[in-house]
């Protein structure tokens, strides 16, 4: 096993105990919130599987970009949700259960909605994709339904356990995506670098900034919710990403440090996004007392 295979692994392990650990505090009715409101439902899969689609589209054609950088912008935008996500949208102040929710029927969607969003956008697009469904569905059951479910079934049946298991799996999986993210991300800084130039960057912040806007205005007057599907829809799993875009180009090197550059700036541009929906937040409890 080679040092890069070794992080991966260890990224992966983090990413399932995270989601293990989001079961570990879910109940039923949270994970099936989205399901209850078919309105919210449409919206959030209109913002995520139509406006992102269609912007990525019209960035790849108004931008002179790299070929590997328009195959991961596509692959990016019919990509669901990340796994890891709820935990960001619970700092910034949004509904927990709308979060949770989110994930699980999102990801859910995803094993029909991604290949068929490859179908059509082939059509749009220059380049043809396709990905199969189970193809998808591996991804999505193993990274995100099954250690969720599995937390929500420990904390079903033995909810003591459930609470005090949820700390330490919390603390380790911080642990090793904290270090399995920094020693990847300096292993690929040079790829990144060759990357990087300005069309590229301003692509990214468009596709980013649009999201946000498109989400916070279809969350709805709850401003709870606003902020769940605001950082949701910019927000693209980093795997399903990856995995579309090697499906389709398996001879291509550099889609990796292209799927971080864009974590990188999504990061950037999200963090103003938080903090001044907490600001908001504070300003109307002092208000309100």
């Amino acid at each position: 096993m080679t040092l890069q295979q070794a992080v991966l692994l260890v990224l992966q392990a983090s990413v399932l105990l995270t989601v293990f650990g989001f079961g570990l505090q879910s109940t039923v009715h949270e994970l099936t919130y989205l399901l209850r409101r078919p309105g919210l439902l449409a919206r959030t899969l209109f913002a995520m599987f139509v406006v992102m689609p269609i912007f990525a589209v019209v960035l790849v054609r108004m931008f002179d970009l790299r070929p590997a950088f328009e195959i991961a912008l596509v692959a990016l935008a019919i990509s669901p949700v990340p796994p890891l996500l709820p935990r960001k949208e619970g700092k910034a102040g949004g509904q927990s259960a709308f979060a949770l929710g989110l994930v699980a029927a999102v990801s859910l969607l995803a094993i029909a909605v991604v290949p068929l969003s490859l179908a059509i956008l082939g059509r749009l697009s220059t380049r043809p994709l396709q990905m199969p469904p189970e193809a998808v569905a591996k991804v999505v059951v193993v990274m995100t339904l099954l250690p969720l479910v599995a937390g929500a079934i420990v904390r079903a049946i033995v909810p003591a356990i459930a609470d005090r298991l949820e700390k330490p799996v919390r603390v380790v999986a911080t642990a090793m995506l904290t270090g399995g993210a920094a020693a990847l991300l300096i292993a690929a800084l040079p790829a990144i670098a060759e990357l990087t130039d300005g069309g590229t960057l301003l692509a990214l912040t468009a596709f980013v900034v649009t999201g946000l806007a498109t989400g916070h205005f279809l969350g709805g007057p709850r401003p709870d919710d606003a902020i769940v599907l605001a950082l949701s829809t910019p927000s693209r799993h980093p795997a399903i990403a990856l995995a579309v875009a090697k499906f389709n180009f398996p001879n291509e090197p550099h889609f990796g440090a292209t799927i971080l550059l864009y974590l990188l700036v999504l990061t950037a541009l999200t963090l103003p996004y938080v903090a001044r929906q907490r600001r908001v937040q504070r300003s109307s409890k002092g208000v309100g007392e």
